[in-house]
């Protein structure tokens, strides 16, 4: 396959990994990743092997945080363990409902709901743990959104010989 298609199909893979980071129907960081070794692999780029095991690792690390981090800033704001939960369940329950956003709708009602069975009177505090659910989805979106930023940026560089 000629070089130039080559390097057309990495940046089309990294643009819809950095639309991924943000639109839950693209796998996100996976697109940007895969575009990143089909650039070091399937051409002839003098990219260094570290910036493969760099960002190998920091799309391991979004993948896990993007779970944990919307979980652990909903405890900040004052939820409990059943809204963390909540927040995971709602979020893998919402992946498969077919309507837009439905992850994020799911991460919502997971916590919000998880929130009220633990304390059914306080509907504040789970209002309170939902808005730190949120946050904490932004807090991940942006981690994501960083790194597939800095993917698409060192295979720009590179292809233009910068680094």
């Amino acid at each position: 396959m000629d070089t130039t298609l080559i390097n057309i199909l990495c940046l089309i893979l990294l643009f819809l990994g950095l639309l991924g980071t943000f639109l839950p129907v693209l796998p996100g960081l996976l697109l940007s990743i895969c575009g990143l070794l089909i650039y070091k692999f399937g051409t002839d780029a003098d990219l260094p092997m570290i910036y493969i095991w760099a960002f190998g690792i920091l799309t391991a690390i979004s993948a896990v945080l993007s779970y944990v981090i919307p979980a652990k800033t909903n405890r900040k704001y004052g939820g409990t363990r059943w809204g963390s939960i909540g927040s995971i369940v709602g979020t893998i329950v919402g992946i498969f409902i077919p309507i837009p956003l439905g992850f994020l709708i799911g991460m919502f009602a997971g916590v919000f709901i998880g929130e009220l069975l633990h304390d059914s009177k306080d509907m504040n505090k789970a209002l309170q743990s939902t808005k730190g659910a949120f946050i904490g989805f932004i807090y991940g979106t942006g981690f994501s959104l960083v790194v597939g930023v800095a993917m698409f940026l060192v295979v720009v560089l590179d292809m233009l010989d910068v680094i």
